[in-house]
């Protein structure tokens, strides 16, 4: 059985479980989703009744179900970054913006282990980071956030900061 990507997981009325004090615990959901999907998260600002990140479980980890090239866990790490609100580092666009100053831009998802060098076509054909938890590649390439990813996410925790009830006693 998939669950699909319709928060059915979520809901102890569909037969999923219900979030967990959702304004100060991130809640994981591990399950079948389906159709390709690997994984999915709500970005800060959204229901209280739904938010949290969701996981396909053959993408979940590093052993038991996990599937290269999936099993080091960086799905994981992938959708709890778009839960501390960043985008893919191509922007969702043909070279869009990630709304990070220090990432360079990208003209559209990587996929696999791409070689170092790997230039965008986007104006001034900058190098790609295909290393960075917001691509696609495959678990084994990815190894990194960049700083101003790091202050994205801090951000969100801070006084006035989507998600600034997680940051309290």
């Amino acid at each position: 059985t998939s669950w699909g990507t319709r928060d059915a997981m979520k809901k102890s009325n569909q037969g999923g479980i219900n979030p967990t004090s959702p304004t100060t615990k991130l809640n994981l959901w591990v399950c079948t989703i389906g159709g390709g999907i690997l994984g999915y998260a709500q970005f800060p600002g959204g229901s209280s009744a739904t938010d949290g990140v969701v996981i396909d479980s053959r993408y979940f980890g590093t052993t038991g179900t996990a599937t290269a090239p999936f099993n080091k866990g960086r799905t994981a790490t992938h959708e709890v970054g778009h839960w501390m609100n960043l985008r893919h580092i191509w922007g969702d666009t043909t070279c869009g913006s990630d709304l990070v100053s220090d990432t360079p831009t990208h003209n559209t998802a990587n996929y696999g282990m791409p070689v170092f060098p790997h230039y965008s076509t986007c104006t001034g054909t900058p190098i790609e980071m295909t290393m960075n938890y917001m691509d696609y590649t495959d678990d084994a390439g990815m190894y990194m956030f960049s700083n101003g990813q790091k202050s994205r996410m801090l951000a969100i925790f801070a006084s006035g900061g989507a998600r600034f009830s997680f940051a309290q006693p």
